[in-house]
C-alpha cells in the first residue's frame, strides 16, 4: 500500500496541475534531473576545495604570494556556496596582505568581503567595508570588481528599499558605479557585454540590454556555469518586469539548473522560479522548490534571500496543503473502492494460504525423509564400496594362503616320506609371522587409503601443527592412525582393534585417549573422523 501511494504521489509531482507548455515542462524535467545529482556536484566541489586545502598545507607559511593565490581560490569555491567559510578566507587573506605589506592586496580583501557580505544581504556592512577601499591603489581588474560591488550593492537597496524616496537615488548611484566597470573593459568582452546589459535593463532600454546580455549565451563564448546562471536569471526578471511571463520561466529553469551544476547556494533563480510556479498554479513544483532555495539560503546564510523565502513560503505551503488535501481525498475514495476489492482477495488468499500451508507441512515431512534415505544410501553406498574392496582383496590374501599351505602340506609330505624331520623343522622355522602380519597391515593400509585418500590430511587437520601425526618415510599408516582408520571404518570395539592390531585392550584405549586429548575440539573428534567421505562411494 506504500509503494502504491508513493508511486501515486510521484505520478502527480510529475505532472503539474497547469501546463505551462511543452518547452518548460521539458526544462522543469531537467532541472529535477540535476537536483537529483546536487550531491554529485557538490561532492566535487568538496574534492577541489580538499585538494586546494592540501595544497595550502602543502605551502609553506612564509611563501605569502602562494598561500594568497590559494586563498583567493578557496574563497572563490565558497564565496557562492557557503558565508561563514567564505568570510574565513577572506580575513586570512587580509593578514597575507598585512605580511606582505600589500595595500593593493588588502583593498582586494576588503572588496572580496564586501561580495559576501553583500551576498549575505547585509547592506550597511557593505558599505562599511567597501568605504574602507581606496580604488586608486587597485589595478584595472580589481577596480572593475569594486565598481560592480559597489553598482550591486546600490542597486539591490533600491530594489529591496522599492519606494519613489531613496530608491531613484541608489539607482543614479549604481548607474554611475556600472560606468565606471564598463570604461575599464574592453569593448565587445563578455564582461563589457554583461555590464552594458545590466545597466541597459536598468535604466529602461531593456530591448538594448536584453540583446547584449542573449548575444554572451547565443555566441558560445567559454563562460562559468555561475555567469550563465546570472544572465539568464538577469534576463528572465527583465522578461518578468515587461510581464513576458512565458519567456521569462524557460530562463529562469535554465539559471537555477546552472546553478545546481556550480553548486550555487546563494542564488535568486529557484526562489523567483518557485514564485512563478505558484502564481501559475503548478504548487507541487512551487512548493518543492521553495524548499530547496530555503534550504541553500540556510546552508549560505543568505539573510535577506531568508526574508524574501520567508514572505511567500507560508502561502505556497498553505496552498500545498489544501492541494494536499484534495489528493488526499481522491486517493481515499480510490483506496475505499481497492480495499474492497481487496479485502476479497485477502479472502481467498487466506483460504489458499492454509491449503498452502498444509501441503508444505507435507512437503517438509517428505524433504525430511528423503534427506534420511539420501543419507542412508549415502552410508550404504560407502559400506558397499568398502565391502567391495575389502572382500576382494580378503579372497586375494586368503588365495594366497591357500596355495602357501598347499606347498606347505606337499613339502611337509615329501619330507615325512623320507624321514626328514628336521629338514620339517626348518621349514616350520622358516615361517615369519611378524613379516606376515605386517603384509596384512600393508595390506589394509594401502586399501584404506584408496577408499579413503584424505583420511591423513583430515585426521591432522584437527590438531594444532605441533601434534599432527604423520606416517614415517616407510610407514603408509603408522599404529596411531591405523586405530581411527578401524575406527572409520565401523569397528569401535576396542577389544576387536586390539586383536587386530595385536595389542591389549588398556593399550588401544590408552592410544586412543592420548590422541583425542590433543585434538582442538576432542568432543567432536571421533564424529570428525566419521565424517570423512570415501572417494566413489553412491551419493
Amino acid at each position: 500500500m506504500r509503494f502504491f501511494l508513493k508511486v501515486l504521489f510521484t505520478m502527480l509531482l510529475a505532472y503539474p496541475a497547469v501546463s505551462l507548455g511543452y518547452g518548460t515542462d521539458s526544462l522543469l524535467t531537467a532541472l529535477k534531473t540535476e537536483i537529483s545529482k546536487k550531491n554529485i556536484y557538490e561532492g566535487k566541489k568538496q574534492t577541489r576545495i580538499l585538494s586546494l586545502k592540501q595544497q595550502q598545507h602543502a605551502t609553506s607559511r612564509l611563501d605569502y604570494a602562494k598561500q594568497y593565490d590559494l586563498c583567493i581560490k578557496l574563497y572563490d569555491e565558497y564565496k557562492s556556496y557557503q558565508y561563514d567559510s567564505a568570510y574565513v578566507y577572506v580575513n586570512k587573506l587580509k593578514e597575507l596582505s598585512v605580511s606582505m605589506n600589500d595595500m593593493s592586496r588588502s583593498y582586494y580583501s576588503q572588496i572580496k568581503l564586501g561580495f559576501i557580505l553583500l551576498s549575505s544581504g547585509m547592506f550597511k556592512e557593505t558599505f562599511d567595508s567597501m568605504s574602507k577601499v581606496n580604488p586608486k591603489v587597485l589595478n584595472d581588474s580589481m577596480k572593475v570588481e569594486y565598481y560592480f560591488i559597489m553598482y550591486r550593492c546600490n542597486s539591490d537597496l533600491a530594489k529591496y528599499n522599492n519606494d519613489k524616496y531613496s530608491s531613484p537615488g541608489y539607482i543614479k548611484t549604481s548607474n554611475a558605479y556600472i560606468d565606471s566597470a564598463i570604461g575599464l573593459t574592453k569593448k565587445g568582452s563578455t564582461e563589457w557585454m554583461h555590464y552594458t546589459g545590466l545597466k541597459d535593463a536598468q535604466i529602461g532600454n531593456e530591448p538594448t540590454g536584453n540583446d547584449e546580455l542573449s548575444k554572451i549565451l547565443k555566441s558560445g563564448r567559454p563562460i562559468s556555469m555561475h555567469l550563465r546562471a546570472m544572465i539568464n536569471c538577469s534576463l528572465a526578471i527583465t522578461y518578468l518586469n515587461s510581464n513576458r511571463k512565458e519567456e521569462a520561466l524557460p530562463l529562469l529553469i535554465q539559471s537555477a539548473i546552472a546553478d545546481v551544476k556550480s553548486s550555487t547556494k546563494e542564488t535568486v533563480a529557484l526562489f523567483t522560479l518557485a514564485e512563478q510556479l505558484y502564481k501559475t498554479g503548478n504548487i507541487k513544483d512551487a512548493y518543492a522548490f521553495i524548499q530547496l532555495a530555503k534550504s541553500d539560503a540556510d546552508f549560505y546564510g543568505a539573510r535577506q534571500r531568508k526574508i524574501q523565502i520567508g514572505a511567500i513560503l507560508p502561502l505556497v505551503a498553505a496552498e500545498e496543503l489544501n492541494h494536499s488535501e484534495n489528493e488526499k481525498h481522491t486517493i481515499l475514495m480510490y483506496l475505499l473502492a481497492i480495499t474492497a476489492l481487496a479485502s476479497l482477495v485477502i479472502l481467498f488468499l487466506v483460504m489458499i494460504y492454509k491449503q498452502l500451508g498444509k501441503l508444505k507441512h507435507k512437503e517438509h515431512i517428505i524433504e525430511e525423509q528423503n534427506i534420511q534415505l539420501k543419507d542412508i544410501n549415502h552410508k550404504l553406498g560407502e559400506d558397499a564400496h568398502i565391502k567391495e574392496e575389502y572382500i576382494g582383496q580378503f579372497f586375494k590374501i586368503i588365495s594366497g594362503y591357500i596355495l602357501k599351505l598347499e606347498k606347505l602340506k606337499m613339502s611337509v609330505d615329501t619330507k615325512l616320506s623320507i624321514k626328514k624331520y628336521d629338514d620339517i623343522r626348518l621349514i616350520v622355522n622358516n615361517i615369519n609371522i611378524k613379516k606376515e602380519r605386517e603384509a596384512l597391515y600393508y595390506s589394509f593400509d594401502h586399501i584404506f587409503l584408496k577408499i579413503f585418500p584424505n583420511f591423513i590430511p583430515v585426521f591432522n587437520s584437527q590438531f594444532e601443527e605441533k601434534d599432527q601425526v604423520w606416517p614415517h618415510e616407510h610407514e603408509v599408516l603408522n599404529t596411531d592412525l591405523r586405530i581411527f582408520a578401524l575406527i572409520r571404518m565401523g569397528i569401535n570395539d576396542n577389544e576387536t582393534i586390539a586383536k587386530i592390531l595385536e595389542y591389549s585392550v588398556n593399550t588401544i584405549y590408552v592410544y586412543k585417549m592420548r590422541i583425542k586429548a590433543k585434538a582442538k575440539n576432542p568432543d567432536r573428534f571421533e564424529q570428525c573422523i566419521m565424517n570423512i567421505k570415501a572417494v566413489a562411494a553412491v551419493e
